[in-house]
Protein backbone atom coordinates (compact mmCIF):
# COMPACT_ATOMS: atom_id res chain seq x y z
CA UNK A 1 0.00 0.00 0.00
CA UNK A 2 2.59 2.59 0.99
CA UNK A 3 4.50 2.07 -2.28
CA UNK A 4 1.18 2.91 -4.47
CA UNK A 5 0.55 5.30 -2.04
CA UNK A 6 3.49 7.37 -2.61
CA UNK A 7 3.82 6.74 -6.30
CA UNK A 8 0.09 8.50 -6.63
CA UNK A 9 1.28 11.38 -3.91
CA UNK A 10 4.36 11.95 -6.47
CA UNK A 11 2.18 11.82 -9.28
CA UNK A 12 -0.12 14.30 -8.20
CA UNK A 13 2.59 16.62 -6.82
CA UNK A 14 4.32 16.42 -10.57
CA UNK A 15 1.05 17.37 -12.63
CA UNK A 16 0.39 20.36 -9.94
CA UNK A 17 4.24 21.80 -10.74
CA UNK A 18 3.66 21.09 -14.87
CA UNK A 19 0.33 22.90 -14.54
CA UNK A 20 2.12 25.64 -12.61
CA UNK A 21 -1.50 25.51 -10.74
CA UNK A 22 -3.90 23.55 -9.03
CA UNK A 23 -7.78 24.03 -8.57
CA UNK A 24 -9.83 21.39 -6.53
CA UNK A 25 -13.29 20.92 -6.01
CA UNK A 26 -13.94 20.40 -1.79
CA UNK A 27 -16.22 18.99 0.29
CA UNK A 28 -16.86 18.58 4.05
CA UNK A 29 -14.48 16.01 4.27
CA UNK A 30 -12.70 15.53 0.67
CA UNK A 31 -10.60 17.55 -1.59
CA UNK A 32 -9.73 15.90 -5.14
CA UNK A 33 -8.08 16.97 -8.14
CA UNK A 34 -6.41 14.66 -11.04
CA UNK A 35 -3.32 12.60 -9.86
CA UNK A 36 -1.51 12.76 -13.27
CA UNK A 37 -1.87 13.57 -16.89
CA UNK A 38 -3.54 10.23 -17.77
CA UNK A 39 -6.50 10.92 -15.71
CA UNK A 40 -6.25 8.70 -13.14
CA UNK A 41 -7.75 9.60 -9.95
CA UNK A 42 -5.74 9.48 -6.55
CA UNK A 43 -8.35 8.53 -4.34
CA UNK A 44 -7.62 7.84 -0.16
CA UNK A 45 -10.07 6.80 2.28
CA UNK A 46 -9.26 7.76 6.06
CA UNK A 47 -11.53 6.06 8.62
CA UNK A 48 -11.88 8.81 11.66
CA UNK A 49 -13.33 6.90 14.73
CA UNK A 50 -14.23 9.68 17.55
CA UNK A 51 -14.84 7.44 20.57
CA UNK A 52 -17.66 10.07 22.09
CA UNK A 53 -19.01 13.32 21.86
CA UNK A 54 -17.93 16.34 24.08
CA UNK A 55 -16.19 19.18 23.29
CA UNK A 56 -12.44 18.05 23.50
CA UNK A 57 -13.36 15.29 20.90
CA UNK A 58 -15.47 17.52 19.02
CA UNK A 59 -12.39 19.94 18.31
CA UNK A 60 -9.96 17.57 17.45
CA UNK A 61 -12.32 15.75 14.83
CA UNK A 62 -13.15 19.16 13.05
CA UNK A 63 -9.22 19.95 13.33
CA UNK A 64 -8.95 16.22 11.60
CA UNK A 65 -11.17 17.00 9.06
CA UNK A 66 -10.27 20.50 8.34
CA UNK A 67 -6.58 19.41 7.84
CA UNK A 68 -6.81 16.19 5.73
CA UNK A 69 -9.14 18.80 2.98
CA UNK A 70 -6.57 21.47 3.35
CA UNK A 71 -3.84 19.05 2.72
CA UNK A 72 -5.40 16.85 0.19
CA UNK A 73 -5.74 19.99 -2.30
CA UNK A 74 -2.43 21.04 -1.71
CA UNK A 75 -0.93 17.25 -2.74
CA UNK A 76 -3.69 17.34 -5.35
CA UNK A 77 -5.85 14.15 -4.62
CA UNK A 78 -8.89 13.23 -2.93
CA UNK A 79 -8.82 12.22 1.06
CA UNK A 80 -12.41 11.23 1.79
CA UNK A 81 -13.11 10.68 5.37
CA UNK A 82 -15.84 8.52 7.17
CA UNK A 83 -15.86 9.86 10.14
CA UNK A 84 -17.97 7.44 13.04
CA UNK A 85 -18.44 7.92 16.93
CA UNK A 86 -18.93 5.51 18.95
CA UNK A 87 -20.80 7.48 21.63
CA UNK A 88 -18.77 5.71 24.28
CA UNK A 89 -20.57 2.11 23.74
CA UNK A 90 -17.52 -0.57 23.45
CA UNK A 91 -19.98 -2.67 21.08
CA UNK A 92 -20.31 0.56 18.13
CA UNK A 93 -16.86 1.47 18.59
CA UNK A 94 -15.57 -2.89 17.80
CA UNK A 95 -18.37 -2.69 14.82
CA UNK A 96 -17.19 0.82 13.61
CA UNK A 97 -13.59 -0.44 13.46
CA UNK A 98 -14.82 -3.46 12.25
CA UNK A 99 -16.66 -1.83 9.10
CA UNK A 100 -13.52 0.43 8.28
CA UNK A 101 -11.58 -3.34 7.91
CA UNK A 102 -13.86 -4.41 5.71
CA UNK A 103 -14.23 -1.18 3.76
CA UNK A 104 -10.48 -1.38 3.46
CA UNK A 105 -9.62 1.78 4.27
CA UNK A 106 -6.23 2.95 4.14
CA UNK A 107 -5.94 4.52 7.27
CA UNK A 108 -7.84 4.76 10.61
CA UNK A 109 -7.15 8.03 13.00
CA UNK A 110 -8.55 7.26 16.52
CA UNK A 111 -9.36 9.66 18.79
CA UNK A 112 -8.98 9.05 22.15
CA UNK A 113 -7.37 6.22 24.18
CA UNK A 114 -9.89 3.66 24.29
CA UNK A 115 -11.17 3.95 20.63
CA UNK A 116 -7.11 3.52 19.44
CA UNK A 117 -6.98 0.70 21.37
CA UNK A 118 -10.55 -1.01 19.70
CA UNK A 119 -8.74 0.04 16.09
CA UNK A 120 -5.30 -1.51 17.37
CA UNK A 121 -7.17 -4.90 18.25
CA UNK A 122 -9.46 -4.38 14.62
CA UNK A 123 -6.28 -3.86 11.94
CA UNK A 124 -4.10 -7.16 13.12
CA UNK A 125 -3.74 -9.18 10.63
CA UNK A 126 -3.77 -6.16 8.05
CA UNK A 127 -1.89 -3.30 6.69
CA UNK A 128 -4.15 -0.58 7.79
CA UNK A 129 -2.09 2.17 9.91
CA UNK A 130 -3.51 4.14 12.50
CA UNK A 131 -2.48 7.39 13.15
CA UNK A 132 -4.35 7.63 16.64
CA UNK A 133 -5.09 11.39 18.14
CA UNK A 134 -5.44 12.37 22.38
CA UNK A 135 -4.01 9.21 23.53
CA UNK A 136 -2.52 10.16 26.89
CA UNK A 137 0.34 7.19 27.58
CA UNK A 138 0.70 5.19 24.40
CA UNK A 139 2.95 3.29 26.10
CA UNK A 140 1.13 2.21 29.16
CA UNK A 141 -2.10 1.59 26.54
CA UNK A 142 0.39 -0.68 24.70
CA UNK A 143 0.21 0.80 21.41
CA UNK A 144 3.69 2.07 21.11
CA UNK A 145 6.88 0.24 22.40
CA UNK A 146 8.26 3.39 23.00
CA UNK A 147 7.28 6.81 22.11
CA UNK A 148 10.46 7.66 20.54
CA UNK A 149 9.74 4.07 18.22
CA UNK A 150 6.18 3.04 18.73
CA UNK A 151 7.17 -0.55 16.50
CA UNK A 152 3.79 -1.28 15.70
CA UNK A 153 2.40 0.14 12.50
CA UNK A 154 0.86 2.89 14.05
CA UNK A 155 2.05 6.44 15.80
CA UNK A 156 -0.06 9.29 16.25
CA UNK A 157 -0.02 12.18 18.94
CA UNK A 158 -0.37 12.69 22.57
CA UNK A 159 -1.89 14.74 25.04
CA UNK A 160 0.15 14.27 28.21
CA UNK A 161 -0.46 17.11 30.71
CA UNK A 162 2.46 18.01 33.05
CA UNK A 163 0.48 17.92 35.92
CA UNK A 164 3.01 19.95 38.37
CA UNK A 165 1.91 22.77 35.87
CA UNK A 166 -1.56 22.34 36.94
CA UNK A 167 -1.08 22.17 40.48
CA UNK A 168 1.34 25.58 40.00
CA UNK A 169 -1.95 27.23 38.90
CA UNK A 170 -3.91 25.41 41.87
CA UNK A 171 -1.22 26.97 44.91
CA UNK A 172 -1.47 30.39 42.71
CA UNK A 173 -4.70 31.15 43.38
CA UNK A 174 -4.91 29.45 47.22
CA UNK A 175 -1.38 28.72 48.61
CA UNK A 176 -3.28 26.91 51.34
CA UNK A 177 -4.55 24.24 49.69
CA UNK A 178 -4.77 20.83 51.60
CA UNK A 179 -7.25 19.02 49.89
CA UNK A 180 -7.52 18.55 45.74
CA UNK A 181 -10.36 16.25 44.99
CA UNK A 182 -10.60 14.10 42.04
CA UNK A 183 -12.68 13.01 39.91
CA UNK A 184 -12.17 10.70 36.79
CA UNK A 185 -13.04 7.07 35.62
CA UNK A 186 -10.83 4.20 36.65
CA UNK A 187 -11.77 2.41 33.80
CA UNK A 188 -10.18 4.78 31.45
CA UNK A 189 -6.11 4.25 31.57
CA UNK A 190 -5.32 7.67 30.18
CA UNK A 191 -6.77 9.33 33.40
CA UNK A 192 -5.68 6.59 35.88
CA UNK A 193 -2.18 7.33 34.26
CA UNK A 194 -2.37 11.25 34.80
CA UNK A 195 -4.44 10.54 38.31
CA UNK A 196 -0.97 8.54 39.13
CA UNK A 197 1.37 11.42 37.98
CA UNK A 198 0.19 13.74 40.33
CA UNK A 199 -0.05 11.11 43.72
CA UNK A 200 3.45 12.47 44.25
CA UNK A 201 3.37 15.85 43.21
CA UNK A 202 0.63 16.40 45.88
CA UNK A 203 2.53 14.49 48.39
CA UNK A 204 5.58 16.80 47.86
CA UNK A 205 3.45 19.85 48.20
CA UNK A 206 1.58 18.15 51.39
CA UNK A 207 -1.47 18.11 49.73
CA UNK A 208 -4.35 15.03 50.43
CA UNK A 209 -6.30 13.47 47.11
CA UNK A 210 -9.41 13.04 48.20
CA UNK A 211 -11.28 10.46 45.28
CA UNK A 212 -14.67 10.52 43.73
CA UNK A 213 -14.79 8.19 41.16
CA UNK A 214 -17.41 7.70 38.17
CA UNK A 215 -18.08 5.25 35.36
CA UNK A 216 -20.74 7.04 33.64
CA UNK A 217 -21.60 10.88 33.07
CA UNK A 218 -24.41 10.59 34.77
CA UNK A 219 -22.29 9.90 38.25
CA UNK A 220 -20.75 13.35 37.66
CA UNK A 221 -23.06 15.56 39.73
CA UNK A 222 -23.07 13.06 42.47
CA UNK A 223 -19.18 12.79 42.28
CA UNK A 224 -19.34 16.42 42.61
CA UNK A 225 -21.34 16.90 45.34
CA UNK A 226 -19.80 14.20 47.41
CA UNK A 227 -16.17 16.31 47.17
CA UNK A 228 -17.36 19.39 47.78
CA UNK A 229 -19.48 18.27 50.83
CA UNK A 230 -15.73 16.43 52.05
CA UNK A 231 -15.21 20.50 52.19
CA UNK A 232 -12.26 20.16 49.51
CA UNK A 233 -10.44 23.12 48.46
CA UNK A 234 -10.14 22.66 45.08
CA UNK A 235 -11.02 19.61 42.45
CA UNK A 236 -8.80 18.64 39.08
CA UNK A 237 -10.01 16.40 36.55
CA UNK A 238 -7.92 14.91 33.81
CA UNK A 239 -8.02 14.36 30.63
CA UNK A 240 -11.09 11.69 30.97
CA UNK A 241 -14.07 11.29 28.52
CA UNK A 242 -16.29 10.36 30.97
CA UNK A 243 -16.45 13.42 32.93
CA UNK A 244 -15.56 15.89 30.01
CA UNK A 245 -19.39 14.44 28.20
CA UNK A 246 -20.45 16.12 31.70
CA UNK A 247 -18.50 19.26 32.34
CA UNK A 248 -21.18 21.42 32.26
CA UNK A 249 -22.84 20.00 35.23
CA UNK A 250 -19.68 19.18 36.97
CA UNK A 251 -19.07 23.19 36.80
CA UNK A 252 -22.29 23.96 37.53
CA UNK A 253 -22.17 21.74 40.97
CA UNK A 254 -18.53 23.53 41.75
CA UNK A 255 -19.45 26.60 41.27
CA UNK A 256 -22.37 26.50 43.49
CA UNK A 257 -20.34 24.73 46.28
CA UNK A 258 -17.82 27.62 45.65
CA UNK A 259 -14.94 25.19 44.56
CA UNK A 260 -12.71 26.11 41.76
CA UNK A 261 -12.18 23.06 39.01
CA UNK A 262 -8.88 22.63 37.45
CA UNK A 263 -8.92 20.70 33.77
CA UNK A 264 -6.34 19.16 31.83
CA UNK A 265 -7.84 20.85 28.42
CA UNK A 266 -8.98 24.45 27.58
CA UNK A 267 -12.37 22.95 25.95
CA UNK A 268 -13.08 21.82 29.56
CA UNK A 269 -12.46 25.18 30.54
CA UNK A 270 -14.18 26.45 27.81
CA UNK A 271 -17.38 23.99 29.31
CA UNK A 272 -17.05 26.23 32.81
CA UNK A 273 -13.32 24.95 34.51
CA UNK A 274 -11.99 27.39 35.91
CA UNK A 275 -8.19 26.95 34.28
CA UNK A 276 -5.67 25.14 33.16
CA UNK A 277 -2.18 25.00 31.39
CA UNK A 278 -1.64 22.70 28.42
CA UNK A 279 -3.14 20.62 24.82
CA UNK A 280 -4.65 22.81 22.22
CA UNK A 281 -6.71 20.42 20.76
CA UNK A 282 -7.28 22.16 17.56
CA UNK A 283 -3.22 22.13 17.20
CA UNK A 284 -3.61 18.35 18.06
CA UNK A 285 -5.91 17.76 15.86
CA UNK A 286 -4.21 19.09 12.83
CA UNK A 287 -0.83 17.98 13.81
CA UNK A 288 -2.30 14.67 14.01
CA UNK A 289 -3.80 15.15 10.27
CA UNK A 290 -0.37 16.00 9.10
CA UNK A 291 1.34 12.52 10.18
CA UNK A 292 -1.78 10.65 8.59
CA UNK A 293 -1.01 12.53 5.00
CA UNK A 294 2.66 11.73 5.97
CA UNK A 295 1.84 7.93 6.76
CA UNK A 296 -0.22 8.14 3.22
CA UNK A 297 3.00 9.23 1.32
CA UNK A 298 4.70 5.89 2.43
CA UNK A 299 6.38 6.85 6.06
CA UNK A 300 6.60 3.62 8.42
CA UNK A 301 4.37 4.80 11.19
CA UNK A 302 6.95 2.27 13.23
CA UNK A 303 9.65 4.91 13.21
CA UNK A 304 7.66 8.06 13.44
CA UNK A 305 7.93 8.79 16.68
CA UNK A 306 4.70 9.79 18.90
CA UNK A 307 4.12 13.40 19.12
CA UNK A 308 3.35 15.31 22.43
CA UNK A 309 1.71 18.79 22.16
CA UNK A 310 2.37 20.69 25.31
CA UNK A 311 2.92 24.61 24.51
CA UNK A 312 2.35 25.16 28.11
CA UNK A 313 -0.66 27.80 27.67
CA UNK A 314 -2.24 29.32 30.55
CA UNK A 315 -6.35 29.64 29.58
CA UNK A 316 -8.71 31.01 32.28
CA UNK A 317 -12.62 30.83 32.02
CA UNK A 318 -13.33 34.37 33.02
CA UNK A 319 -17.09 34.13 33.83
CA UNK A 320 -16.40 31.41 36.71
CA UNK A 321 -13.71 33.25 37.95
CA UNK A 322 -16.33 36.20 38.49
CA UNK A 323 -18.54 33.13 40.12
CA UNK A 324 -16.33 32.43 42.14
CA UNK A 325 -14.24 35.77 43.53
CA UNK A 326 -11.09 34.92 41.98
CA UNK A 327 -8.95 37.29 40.06
CA UNK A 328 -7.77 35.52 36.76
CA UNK A 329 -4.46 37.96 36.75
CA UNK A 330 -3.31 34.88 39.33
CA UNK A 331 -2.55 32.71 36.47
CA UNK A 332 -0.69 35.12 34.95
CA UNK A 333 2.23 32.79 36.05
CA UNK A 334 4.73 33.63 33.72
CA UNK A 335 3.64 37.65 32.95
CA UNK A 336 2.74 37.07 29.21
CA UNK A 337 -0.48 36.64 29.81
CA UNK A 338 -3.22 34.04 29.39
CA UNK A 339 -5.91 32.96 27.22
CA UNK A 340 -9.16 33.98 28.50
CA UNK A 341 -12.60 32.41 27.46
CA UNK A 342 -15.96 32.32 28.89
Amino acid sequence: MKTRLTALFAAAAMALSLAGCGSAASSTASASAAASGSGQQADYTVGILQYTSHSSLDEIAAAIQSELEQQAQAAGVTISVELKNGQGDAATINDICKMFVSDGVDLIIPIATPAATAAAAAVQGTDIPLVYSAVTDPVEAQLAQSMEAPGENMTGTSDYIDTAKILDLVLANNPDTKTLGLIYNLGETNSATTIEDLRPVLEEKGIQAVESTVTTPGEVQMAAQNLISQGVDAIFVPIDNTVASAMSVLADEAIKGGVPVYTAADSMVRDGGLATTGVNYTKLGELTAQMAVQVLQGEDPATMPVQVLNDGIVTVNTTTAAALGIDPDVFDLSGEGYVSVE
